[in-house]
């Protein structure tokens, strides 16, 4: 039988800083944009301002109301990144076969590792130990004999926990849980769901498989299967190369996106990310994707298939406005994603565009140029203009965690 843990960094962001600081014991503490912008938004909460009340998007005015004492704290993205490495080489103790989910979180299978290390939950309340006791910080643990509970299980009691789903207890223990509680269901399938009066997961379990397929395709079927243990998905092993259909990366900003210029600045940061895993991936895109969130949280996005295929931030970024302004509706927006796909190799040839082929070549050799002084002189030397004294977001600057964006 298949073993499989998902671990999942308590309170990550937030959790780090306390680490950093124990000064902060007791306290509520956020991380968070500029506490002196009206706009700035917690990006991460401990335990004891979530307590309060205090939730991951509120704005800086919100968690105060509900926490009068609470200390916002700057984001540190270099700090977390070397935290979620060293997670990860604990994980890699226990198994080769360790796949992220994002920095602070990820699967490992024990399958073939179980009897060197005792049951499920003897690793995984090892693995607890260890991730305490070396990066100050606590962790929940779900074990089972898939993925999708096993994520379930790490979610469902926190802070520092282990829940077993085995495949005698799952229909107690996940059958009667929301839905949405399940890892792949958004709010717009929620709604659908309830809409078909499914509920629960065990709702979900007992639905005609042929209902879900009509209604959400090939994946209500994988949905179905999932909630009745048998999704039948691997953990993809640590050095296994994973095939890139697109790239992507979005941020919610700091405060919100009230001008045109705003929406530049934030479209160029994003392009720049995604031109750089195109060049690490060795692949130009042929088309362009977009998405955005108001601050009301309405969504939209739109995308195109362009005539040649590009890779540089500026054109990405060109092509990504163009299509915002086909769909940003009414500002102010919240967040943007920028995404490439139909990709390419980098090295096959391609035919540019009589008009535009030269402009295209000068904005590839121009990031090119740009990429190797940060390489020698740091990622700072040299930044674009819109960037230098801009409020929208925090550079992260981390490494390529998969999968943050596809």
């Amino acid at each position: 039988m298949s073993l499989f843990l998902h671990i999942d960094m308590n309170n990550f962001y937030a959790s780090v800083e306390c680490a950093e600081r124990p000064d902060l014991d007791g306290l509520p503490v956020a991380v968070a944009g500029d506490p002196k912008k009206r706009h700035g938004i917690v990006l991460a909460k401990n335990q004891v301002a979530k307590a309060l009340g205090v939730s991951t998007g509120d704005t800086v005015g919100e968690a105060k109301s509900k926490a009068p004492n609470i200390v916002f704290l700057p984001p540190h993205f270099d700090r977390y990144d070397r935290i979620s490495k060293r997670m990860f080489g604990i994980c890699n103790r226990y198994s080769c076969f360790v796949e992220p989910f994002g920095p602070d979180e990820c699967w490992l299978d024990c399958t073939q590792t179980v009897h060197l290390f005792g049951s499920g939950k003897f690793i995984a309340d090892s693995l607890r130990e260890n991730v305490r006791t070396e990066l100050g910080i606590t962790a929940s643990v779900g074990v089972s004999f898939s993925k999708m509970f096993a994520k379930l299980g790490s979610d469902m009691k926190k802070p520092d926990a282990t829940t077993v789903i085995s495949e005698d207890n799952f229909r107690e223990k996940v059958w009667p849980l929301p839905a949405e509680d399940l890892c792949g269901i958004g709010r717009r399938t929620s709604e659908k769901l309830h809409r078909m009066n499914v509920f629960t997961i065990g709702d979900l379990a007992n639905t005609d498989e042929r209902v879900l397929v009509r209604a959400f395709g090939k994946n209500g079927a994988d949905l179905r299967r999932s909630v009745n243990g048998r999704d039948g998905y691997g953990v993809r092993e640590a050095v296994e190369g994973r095939d890139v259909k697109s790239i992507g990366h979005g941020l919610t900003a700091l405060r919100d996106l009230e001008t045109q210029e705003d929406i530049n600045t934030l479209v160029y940061y994003l392009s720049e990310l995604v031109a750089a895993r195109m060049v690490k991936h060795g692949v130009n895109a042929k088309g362009v994707a977009v998405h955005v969130r108001t601050n009301a949280l309405t969504h939209a996005g739109k995308q195109t298939t362009l005539s040649y295929p590009i890779r540089s931030s500026a054109d990405i970024a060109e092509v990504a406005i163009g299509l915002i302004g086909q769909v940003r509706g009414t500002l102010p927006l919240r967040s943007i994603d920028v995404s490439v796909f139909m990709l390419s190799p980098a090295a096959a040839p391609r035919q540019l565009s009589f008009f535009d082929g030269a402009e295209c070549e000068r904005n590839e050799r121009l990031d090119d140029a740009v990429a190797a002084i940060r390489l020698k002189y740091g990622k700072g030397a040299l930044i674009r203009a819109c960037h230098a004294a801009q409020d929208i977001f925090c550079d992260k600057n981390v490494g390529d965690f998969l999968p943050f964006k596809r």
